[in-house]
């Protein structure tokens, strides 16, 4: 569907339904190049299931701040992330919101200053931030500049500011095989980066009016993406077993800060975001790689009552 170039919180409602409904399609793709950080087979399931608790609370928000509503956003689907690509995608969502809070319109350098908000609280979250992931591609989306050409504070400088974020996030995907190495061994591109790519080509076209536009670029890149998963016989990386532990507890700072060290020591892949604020301190979103439940539960245990619990096993995938 045609649209107006929009830059308001109804442009913003559209691009998550329509970043929702692109992963779906994607899914099978994305979860086929899944080797990092452990072969299970889920990223474009997981990114897709986030993205639909963020799309679900947009489309009940009733505000025209378009930084209320992607920070609101990004708490609902914090709450209901799935995995690491879900949860770093919640945690850019939410700073990019709050970056953006208080405006009822959108311009080429709220939403430059905005990714680089998206940029820094996504690696901050991560005990181990690795190149060559989505986190690559957020780097390269915060570092797009602000087209000069055309009239500064216009619709037509953010459409031509979010498509040449597509063209970086695009640039960017395709050299993480280049950056990790066993994505070097696979010979594919990571998923999640390309996951984040998939979201943000939503943007572009959203914002620029045409939801349902031209995609042949990205689906080339996606289809010649599948064509090396296969050609690599699906992942060709052996899952290592373990299960991942997501919950949502009500922390001080400190006691998040001495939690976030404590997991490190018993699992990896930690990730702990704040979701909102509490009496004396925060709910706080966690995310960890452990051999077993118990350990990551007993030491989240010892700090507070964890609420919003999955235990998913990392042997279900390459069956």
């Amino acid at each position: 569907m045609n649209h107006r170039i929009g830059s308001n919180a109804a442009v913003m409602r559209r691009w998550l339904d329509l970043a929702h409904r692109d992963l779906v399609r994607h899914s099978p793709v994305l979860n086929a190049l899944n080797v990092f950080p452990v072969a299970d087979a889920d990223t474009g399931t997981n990114l897709a299931t986030t993205v639909r608790a963020a799309a679900e609370a947009a489309a009940v928000l009733e505000t025209g701040d378009v930084g209320e509503l992607l920070s609101l956003a990004g708490q609902a689907a914090l709450e209901e992330a799935r995995g690491n690509s879900g949860t770093l995608f919640s945690v850019f969502l939410t700073a990019v919101g709050h970056s953006l809070e208080g405006s009822t319109r959108m311009t080429a350098e709220s939403v430059r200053l905005a990714l680089h908000a998206g940029h820094v609280r996504a690696w901050s979250v991560l005990t181990d931030p690795v190149e060559g992931t989505m986190l690559s591609v957020l780097e390269a989306a915060a570092a797009v500049p602000v087209p000069q050409e055309v009239e500064d504070g216009s619709n037509q400088q953010l459409k031509e500011l979010l498509a040449g974020v597509s063209t970086a996030a695009r640039a960017a995907v395709l050299v993480t095989p280049d950056q990790l190495p066993v994505l070097r061994e696979t010979g594919t591109v990571d998923a999640g980066a390309l996951g984040m790519l998939v979201v943000f080509d939503a943007l572009a076209r959203t914002v620029g009016g045409d939801d349902a536009g031209d995609e042949n670029a990205l689906d080339a890149l996606i289809d010649a993406a599948a064509a090396r998963a296969a050609g690599a016989g699906g992942t060709g990386h052996a899952v290592h077993g373990g299960v991942e532990v997501m919950c949502t507890v009500e922390l001080t700072p400190l006691d998040a800060a001495e939690l976030r060290h404590e997991l490190s020591e018993v699992g990896t892949s930690v990730i702990m975001s704040a979701v909102t604020e509490t009496g004396d301190g925060y709910r706080w979103r966690v995310h960890v790689h452990v051999p077993r439940p118990e350990d990551a539960l007993t030491v989240i245990g010892a700090r507070g009552q964890a609420v919003n619990l999955t235990v998913t096993s990392l042997s279900e995938a390459d069956g």
